[in-house]
């Protein structure tokens, strides 16, 4: 087939027009000029001092260091895509701003069914229930849209907000992680939502559009 030039670049990146919306939020690939507001947010703060969240410790560092990750991070995720493993990071918005992200990634995903999700909202944006709308869309695409079997999550035992999060949309515990933070032990709680847990528990309504052609860098 010979190649023809002239097309967009959703043409090349078709991920850029997949959109996923509840009746709080939309969920979407950034622009460039959005991804730096979310650098900003970042900048601002996603929890309150003297706690810390996130294994990977990105938020322990100045404002300008967190807004390099978030601009680094998203970048070296697009680049680095591929069937066989890949990690789909999705801008939250919320009344058109952006407040937060929150990313859906898998392994082989055409053999194993399983994802893995994170998130960050910024500080301004706790505890209003946009946590829940955003996890929510994301298993909406995994489970109705990719046919995922299990959804996986990890969580330190003192994270009130994502424990809470879980809890509502279904998961059940499936054993614990140990790992080392700043040279201390931190135990995690693993968390498994699977297919039937999805279908059988109460949720948000979830508009998924753009997908269909997307399957194929998903491995579907």
């Amino acid at each position: 087939m010979r190649w023809q030039s002239g097309g967009v670049l959703v043409d090349h990146w078709p991920l850029i027009g997949l959109r996923l919306t509840t009746r709080r939020v939309e969920l979407r690939l950034p622009t460039d000029d959005e991804l730096a507001a979310l650098a900003d947010v970042a900048a601002a703060g996603v929890h309150q001092p003297g706690e810390q969240p996130y294994l990977t410790p990105w938020t322990d560092v100045s404002p300008e260091q967190r807004a390099r990750h978030v601009l680094q991070q998203h970048w070296s995720r697009r680049g680095e895509w591929s069937v066989d493993a890949w990690a789909l990071e999705l801008a939250v918005f919320h009344h058109r701003q952006p407040v937060g992200m929150v990313a859906l990634k898998a392994r082989t995903f055409s053999v194993l069914r399983e994802v893995r999700t994170e998130s960050w909202l910024g500080l301004d944006h706790h505890r209003r229930g946009l946590g829940t709308h955003a996890r929510t869309a994301v298993l909406a695409l995994a489970f109705d849209g990719l046919q995922a079997l299990s959804a996986l999550s990890e969580a330190f035992q003192d994270n009130a907000g994502s424990q809470g999060v879980s809890r509502k949309l279904g998961y059940h515990h499936d054993g614990i992680s140990r790992d080392v933070l700043h040279e201390h032990v931190v135990v995690s709680d693993r968390l498994r939502l699977d297919r039937s847990d999805w279908q059988r528990t109460p949720h948000e309504t979830v508009t998924v559009s753009g997908l269909t052609p997307c399957l194929p860098d998903f491995g579907c």
